[in-house]
């Protein structure tokens, strides 16, 4: 299956806080809120959920193609190279002539609550890629729409339902802004709808639906729960209930939603049925958080399937390790 992976690409400035955000908010002053957190470090690392997707699929064996706009420094700093080399097709990636690669900043407290500023960047340029035109070069068999820049977003989402590409919509960071008409346009018809159990509850306020009418809009809602697993909701079929990974310890928890995603992707790509799909995401999900960085993790086929394993056994064990060409 020729999976391409449409969202952002962006430098991560990573910073962590000493403390909780919620000691300095005052609920009833909230419309007056002047706050400033002393970070005691900065990690500057490669990020952008789309980025951060292809990477995972790359490290799980599957080459997708980056579908995303970037600057100039985007080649110039080497990121294109590190992607490339770990197995990702950036050949149809837009690079912007004037503007720099987008720029992600997220300050982290301690009790893993983030928060996060973007500039977009050459992200803007987003809405020149030609969907249509990467389909007829090579047939998409689906498409994941990420967060990227808004309009980018509704065109990808259209031109998807025009050529009959399957897609998965992961709307995510861009939930915090967009109005509900533009949020059901983003979601309805999708083969997949990713979110955490936060962005689920935004959508169903947002757009009035209630998550059961979220459910119709889509082909399979997969909801992630963080420590306490994800929710796959096939249309029509009874819930899927996956436990996360025990015994993680949790050091940055920035990208972990993205490669849940590439590791689900990955197993649908390789035949594998949702259960399994899902137990993918949560192991590949755990290397993650215990790692600074969005794509500093290291995945070994051995060690990967003696984790998976221990978690959820060794016929599930043996069903990934003969669908996955993990190196």
């Amino acid at each position: 299956m020729h999976l391409a992976i449409a969202g952002s690409v962006a430098a991560d400035h990573l910073q962590t806080f000493a403390g909780r955000f919620s000691d300095s908010l005052v609920p009833d002053q909230l419309d007056k809120l002047s706050v400033s957190f002393l970070v005691e470090d900065l990690d500057i690392r490669r990020g952008g959920c789309a980025a951060n997707i292809a990477f995972g699929l790359g490290r799980l064996g599957h080459r997708a193609t980056l579908v995303a706009a970037v600057g100039r420094d985007f080649g110039e700093h080497g990121y294109q190279d590190w992607l490339e080399s770990n197995g990702v097709d950036c050949s149809r990636v837009h690079v912007s002539p004037t503007l720099h690669t987008a720029l992600c900043t997220i300050t982290t407290d301690e009790a893993h609550a983030q928060i996060v500023t973007f500039y977009p960047g050459a992200m803007s340029e987003a809405r020149q890629i030609d969907i249509a035109a990467l389909h007829a070069e090579q047939p998409i068999g689906l498409l994941l729409i990420g967060p990227d820049d808004p309009q980018g977003m509704q065109q990808h989402t259209a031109a998807a339902r025009e050529l009959g590409i399957p897609f998965a919509a992961d709307p995510s960071q861009q939930l915090a802004w967009a109005g509900g008409d533009l949020i059901r346009d983003l979601i309805e018809g999708a083969s997949y709808l990713f979110t955490n159990d936060y962005e689920a509850a935004l959508i169903e306020q947002k757009t009035g639906w209630s998550a059961a009418d979220v459910r119709a809009a889509v082909g399979t809602q997969v909801i992630t729960r963080g420590k306490d697993g994800v929710t796959v909701f096939p249309q029509g079929e009874d819930p899927i209930e996956v436990a996360a990974i025990a015994g993680v310890v949790a050091v940055d928890p920035t990208g972990v939603g993205d490669s849940f995603r590439a590791g689900f992707l990955a197993g649908v790509a390789a035949g594998l049925d949702f259960e399994r799909s899902a137990q993918i995401g949560c192991t590949i999900a755990a290397s993650v958080v215990e790692t600074t960085g969005t794509q500093e993790y290291v995945l070994e086929r051995d060690g990967f399937l003696k984790r998976f394993g221990a978690a959820y056994g060794d016929a599930a064990q043996a069903e990934v390790d003969a669908a996955l060409s993990l190196a």
